[in-house]
Formats: C-alpha cells, sequence, structure tokens
C-alpha cells in the first residue's frame, strides 16, 4: 500500500545525511500515459550486460539514454516535456537522462548507489515514473541499515539529493506479483571532463 496520499512533496528520507522526497501526481494521469505510449514505441530500447560477481550478466531491464545539454540525434518529446517541468520545479538544469523500462516483474534493479564522479557534485537525481508502479526500496549504509519502501506511481517524481548517494541504496526489486510495464526517466547533472585534447565534455547518461 502506498501510504502518501497528496499531491504535495512528502520527505522519505532525511537524517542529515541526505533528503529523499517523493511526489506523487507531479504529472497527471493523462499525461504520464501519453508519454509512456510515445517512450515505449518511440525510445531504441537496448539490452545490456555488465560485470557482477565477476562474470558477465544480462541487465534485469532494458535502457536508452539522451543528453539534455548538447542533444546528439532526436531526443523525444516527452523527455524535453518531462525535463522542462522537472527542471522548473527543482530549479535545476539537469544535462542527461537514462531510462529504464521493466517488462514484468522480473526485471529489477539491484540495490545501489550513483558513482559519485559520474554526478556533479551537490545536484540531486530527479526519478519520473511511467506506467505500472513499481516499488523502489531505500536502505542506510550504516547500521542498523533501516530500509524505507516506497510506491513509484505512474507520474510520481522522486528527488534524491546527492548526499543521499554517500549513505544510502536505492533498488527497485523483483515481484511475483502480476505487474505491467514501467519506464522511469532519470534525470541527472553530469560533471565536465577534459580529454586528451583539452577539450571538455559531459559524462553520457
Amino acid at each position: 500500500m502506498n501510504l502518501f496520499d497528496s499531491a504535495s512533496a512528502v520527505v522519505v528520507v532525511d537524517a542529515g545525511r541526505g533528503r529523499v522526497t517523493y511526489t506523487p501526481r507531479f504529472i497527471d494521469a493523462q499525461t504520464a500515459a501519453a508519454w509512456f505510449a510515445e517512450l515505449r514505441r518511440g525510445v531504441e530500447w537496448r539490452a545490456e550486460r555488465r560485470m557482477m560477481y565477476d562474470r558477465e550478466v544480462d541487465v534485469p531491464r532494458l535502457v536508452g539514454h539522451f543528453r539534455l545539454d548538447a542533444p546528439v540525434g532526436s531526443v523525444p518529446g516527452a523527455i524535453l516535456d518531462a525535463a522542462r517541468r522537472v527542471a522548473g520545479e527543482l530549479d535545476v538544469a539537469f544535462t542527461a537522462v537514462g531510462l529504464n523500462l521493466y517488462r514484468d516483474g522480473r526485471d529489477s534493479v539491484a540495490p545501489h548507489n550513483d558513482h559519485l564522479n559520474e554526478l556533479r557534485q551537490g545536484f540531486p537525481i530527479a526519478l519520473v515514473s511511467l506506467g505500472a508502479t513499481r516499488r523502489m526500496t531505500i536502505r542506510a549504509k550504516a547500521l542498523p541499515r533501516k530500509a524505507v519502501h516506497v510506491d513509484l506511481e505512474p507520474g510520481s517524481l522522486l528527488v534524491m539529493e546527492y548526499e543521499t548517494q554517500l549513505h544510502y541504496t536505492h533498488a527497485v526489486p523483483k515481484t511475483s506479483d502480476p505487474v505491467g510495464e514501467r519506464i522511469s526517466l532519470a534525470f541527472r547533472v553530469r560533471p565536465h571532463l577534459k580529454n586528451k585534447s583539452g577539450a571538455v565534455y559531459g559524462l553520457d547518461a
């Protein structure tokens, strides 16, 4: 059951080590459904493999990435619209968005925190959810490792401050319950790095 019954932002985590807030109806239902349909058919979803526990495994979801500061190719209108709304709400100029497509309850994200070298220091991560509701588990790294569970509804916005990546992990666990497809949009501010020629560039999402 979702504990949040207000359209206002609710503080999920705030223990002096970064704040997490959740807004259940940040985007209206009709717009959220239209964005889901556009992105489901319009994004070139990719399957990836990565190293885990000394072996290469399939990533249990499909992914997509877009730059927002210097877009290459066509960025779907739904992403540009979502980026404008999230940036306006938080007063943050996000530079990249990473997309995840969860096809059913077997797709998931293991407990992790974002790599700090891939984030601009001091800037938040903003997560917009579309499609089916999925549960996120946020767990403190320090003992007693208390966990908070948030049901991410379609049209919701979850915001994690930069400091939370130091002190908490977050995950979307697998579920045996019947559940439909879900798309998440994770907006980030990427740091600028220099390549060997001295040119400045931003990390991809």
